[in-house]
């Protein structure tokens, strides 16, 4: 199983980018999952279903079931947040893993700018950025693919995934 991460601040387009790859890669035959990290108080429960009242109860893990998906959710209660390698130890092995956020983590990564945005750019600060989609050229040398351009962000993708020994 291989590694990416798109990583850049709010607003610089990582899921709408996302949503784009994900079908390229699998017409390219790759088999794809994914771990999004949240800044803050999520839930994809909803209030008043059974699965929402386990966990509201205490359960400290509830797992859904159906024929058409299964879900698995965890309530750390207090523990502390799982690091980016304990989670992707939870994922079943498919070819590649795209990580969106998780920004500040040593895995290799594609950083997504948006000039618009105003932020700066997380490389050269960040080792671990290995190329670079922008809606303007980078001031480095690093492999850059345009933001519409998804073909060439997949390349870089494959080109740049890596497996949990390699970082």
């Amino acid at each position: 199983m291989r590694v990416i991460g798109l990583a850049g601040w709010s607003g610089a387009g990582k899921t709408t980018l996302m949503a784009r790859l994900i079908p390229e890669l699998g017409r390219r035959g790759v088999a794809v999952s994914t771990i999004k990290h949240a800044h803050h108080r999520f839930d994809v429960d909803t209030p008043g279903k059974d699965s929402w009242v386990h966990r509201e109860a205490g359960a400290r893990q509830v797992l859904v079931a159906s024929e058409l998906r299964w879900a698995l959710m965890t309530e750390l209660r207090g523990a502390p947040e799982p690091g980016l390698r304990e989670l992707l130890g939870q994922l079943s092995p498919v070819d590649l893993v795209v990580v969106e956020g998780f920004k500040r983590d040593r895995h290799p990564k594609i950083e997504i700018h948006r000039a618009a945005n105003g932020k700066p750019w997380l490389h050269p600060e960040d080792p671990a950025i290995r190329a670079i989609a922008s809606d303007v050229s980078p001031p480095s040398a690093l492999p850059w693919a345009p933001l519409d351009e998804i073909a060439t962000i997949a390349d870089l993708v494959l080109r740049h995934a890596a497996g949990l020994e390699d970082w």
